[in-house]
């Protein structure tokens, strides 16, 4: 793939051409220094993107919540019902992703990977990722196997170098979106210095402890029933925010929505940490306790979800530990993982 240069007017001009045919979405900072999140852009300029984390993940953009996926009638008398036809939205570009978030984005195809509405949504965004130059103290990407340059999931990744900016075409995708924007191909001293800093970033992975590497060889399953468990979940409020802004918990709920007799099938965002999650018609619930909710989502990122389809299901994006309210680390909790014996 491509390396190119991009000065200030370059980088204008590209979202000029990108409006025209694309939403284009991209994390800016709000008012009153609260956390950035993701906005429509109105103005043919490159916008001046957040330098934090945003708020939110991209998740919302391929999972909308909610997401009507089917209109029926309770007054036919033939019970007429349509589907919603999964078309995905008009075309747009993420721009300025962040490596976790684009990464979470390939974990979320493995489980997504048969859902119309999901595959219909990402097939029409294209990623433009954006290094991370600075961490948030809540970052720990480098611990699940992530970078802060990292390019998984990302069409485009833009890096600001010491003297101006680079964008480093990824995916066919990325190479038609810049083709014809007459960008000057970055030069041998650009390439030496991002594979410098990924060579850096690499190292520095490699020599801070690093829990999640050595998750897959410790049998998980023997500290089920772990006292551990219960010192974790003690403090949790079973409020869920963790599993509404992680990027890669995907859970669930359909529902029926009925007035003057006209329905609409939606699905909703649900989480495992709600009492009503696991809760059978019978009556009975397998995870009605906290503690096993809570274990159970631990257990999922660490244990279920590596053991089906490879990667741990967490991206390090320290989301959870910046907004939980009674401050649960999931790093913490690794480090007490590999503490038990």
């Amino acid at each position: 793939m491509s390396l190119y240069r991009a000065s200030q007017a370059d980088l204008d001009g590209l979202v000029r051409r990108w409006r025209r045919d694309f939403d284009l979405f991209a994390p800016l900072d709000r008012d009153h220094g609260v956390v950035p999140d993701w906005a429509l852009l109105t103005r043919d300029r490159f916008p001046e993107l957040a330098s934090g984390l945003p708020a939110n993940s991209v998740k919302r953009f391929f999972f909308p919540q909610p997401e009507v996926l089917a209109l029926f009638s309770t007054t036919d008398r033939e019970g007429s019902c349509c589907q919603v036809p999964a078309d995905g939205g008009r075309a747009r570009i993420l721009l300025g992703v962040r490596p976790c978030d684009g990464r979470s984005v390939e974990l979320n195809n493995m489980v997504y990977r048969e859902d119309p509405y999901y595959q219909a949504a990402r097939s029409k965004t294209i990623l433009v990722g954006l290094s991370c130059r600075t961490r948030s103290t809540t970052c720990f990407c480098t611990w699940t196997g992530g970078s802060p340059l990292g390019t998984d999931g990302l069409d485009i990744l833009l890096t600001e170098l010491d003297h101006g900016i680079v964008l480093e075409t990824l995916t066919r995708r990325g190479e038609e979106l810049l083709a014809g924007a007459g960008l000057p191909a970055a030069g041998d001293d650009e390439r030496e210095r991002l594979e410098q800093l990924r060579r850096q970033e690499a190292g520095l992975g490699g020599a801070v402890e690093n829990p999640a590497a050595v998750l897959g060889e410790k049998p998980l399953m023997a500290l089920y029933e772990a006292p551990f468990w219960d010192q974790v979940a003690q403090p949790c409020l079973n409020c869920g925010i963790c599993t509404f802004l992680c990027p890669t918990c995907y859970c669930f709920d359909i529902q029926d929505e009925v007035m003057h007799g006209s329905g609409h099938r939606i699905r909703y965002w649900d989480s495992c940490m709600f009492p009503l999650f696991t809760l059978h018609a019978s009556g009975h619930n397998p995870r009605g306790q906290k503690v096993q909710r809570v274990r159970n989502r631990f257990l999922h990122k660490l244990k279920y979800f590596p053991d089906r389809f490879g990667p741990l299901s967490c991206v390090g994006c320290g989301r959870c530990i910046r907004e939980c309210p009674v401050n649960i680390d999931i790093r913490g909790v690794l480090r007490d993982l590999l503490a038990v014996e």
